[in-house]
């Protein structure tokens, strides 16, 4: 026996001759289905290779971000656009009127269909404005005028130069004003304008979205009916002529999320969302738990992000309900201390090539023992059949 020999013996896969070896329909149907499968297998396990691996980690959240990014889309079918106030406050006290800068605000009639295109008024255009009067003043030729506050001035350089000048002054002496009566707003046409606005305060719907930019910490922001203003450091929505239970606040949350979006993750729960109700003068709160997210991208790109958790509560706050509140939709956010961080990894080639193999050799292998299952089987039936002995 010589080397050669030696290591034939070795061959794990001895090889069976030509001539004894017999081909069936029953072994073309296995080979075909389990090479299918197989096929089926790899282009699975090779795409799960090219996607890649996050892990998790969760720690303090050290960071430092000065603004909180919220983007929201909210539609409100039975109230217009006119008529609803976008309002913010966070945890310190720091007050944000009026926050349609940043929002677009479309109306849209009762059946949802938009009225005219989506409006949005810029901070920077009332700065030109400001910036346009201060020049107007320098100018010698020009005198600068200063209207009556009819008896509303805080001191004798008050001046009240437009009607809503007025109506803040009232308000701050807490006086009921009568733009009718006032000069500025009948120069500007006031009392047709609010006339023509409230007509239309329960016959259109809006659709408001956005983002808003806030302090990061916590706090919250809410869409109302009726012009908001602040009074002695307290938030109040003016209704006027309807009362609280005109209104009914169901609404669609299309949108809300507080930073960029993540597929796998929780940063947009409430995305389509209904809400309705066969009640008026309803107060819809969610209260909002926010947890920093940073994503760390193959890359090297990192997202800073937010995931959020929801609890919802809804309650009447009509005056025969007993409840206190206005009505509106009121989002209360907290931020916590812990921070979530995704990172992307590659996945092993090494354990690619040892799951490629383990489904080639587990189908082969059960696809033989179902072939010899099959074949043993058929030709126990085929003899019983010339004996026959089959039934």
């Amino acid at each position: 026996m010589n080397v050669l020999d030696v290591i034939k013996k070795l061959d794990a896969y001895p090889k069976t001759l030509e001539e004894f070896s017999q081909k069936t329909i029953c072994g073309a149907a296995v080979t075909l289905i389990s090479s299918i499968i197989m096929i089926w297998l790899l282009i699975f396990e090779f795409y799960a290779y090219l996607t890649p691996n996050i892990s998790e980690e969760l720690f303090v959240d050290t960071t430092r971000s000065h603004k909180l990014k919220i983007n929201l889309e909210l539609y409100i079918p039975t109230i217009s656009c006119n008529y609803l106030s976008l309002d913010a406050m966070d945890s310190a006290g720091d007050q944000h009127l009026h926050i349609d800068h940043n929002i677009y605000k479309r109306r849209v009639d009762l059946s949802g269909n938009p009225i005219e295109e989506a409006k949005k008024e810029e901070i920077a255009t009332s700065t030109k404005k400001l910036q346009q009067n201060a020049t107007a003043v320098e100018k010698p030729t020009e005198k600068p005028s200063c209207g009556s506050c009819y008896g509303a001035e805080v001191n004798s350089t008050h001046c009240c130069s437009t009607c809503q000048d007025v109506i803040d002054a009232y308000r701050e002496k807490r006086w009921n004003p009568e733009p009718e009566k006032f000069e500025q707003c009948q120069r500007e046409n006031y009392v047709d304008k609010e006339g023509e606005a409230k007509k239309l305060a329960l016959n259109e719907g809006c659709q408001i979205y956005g983002y808003i930019e806030v302090n990061r910490m916590g706090g919250s922001f809410h869409v109302a009916p009726g012009k908001s203003f602040s009074l002695n450091h307290i938030h109040i929505h003016d209704v006027h002529p309807y009362s609280s239970s005109s209104f009914n606040l169901s609404h669609v949350v299309k949108h809300l999320s507080f930073g960029e979006r993540i597929n796998f993750a929780n940063t947009h729960p409430l995305d389509g969302m209904e809400v309705s109700s066969n009640e008026s003068s309803m107060m819809f709160q969610y209260y909002i738990k926010i947890v920093p997210t940073m994503y760390v991208k193959l890359n090297g790109e990192t997202v800073h992000t937010n995931q959020f958790s929801v609890t919802r509560h809804s309650k009447s706050v009509s005056i025969t309900s007993g409840e206190s509140g206005m009505p509106g939709i009121f989002f209360s956010y907290e931020l916590s201390p812990l921070m979530v961080k995704y990172t992307e990894r590659e996945n092993s080639l090494g354990h690619f090539a040892t799951n490629v193999c383990a489904i080639i050799g587990g189908l082969y292998s059960v696809a033989g023992i179902i072939d010899s299952i099959l074949n043993s089987s058929l030709h126990v039936i085929k003899k019983k059949i010339e004996l026959g002995k089959f039934s």
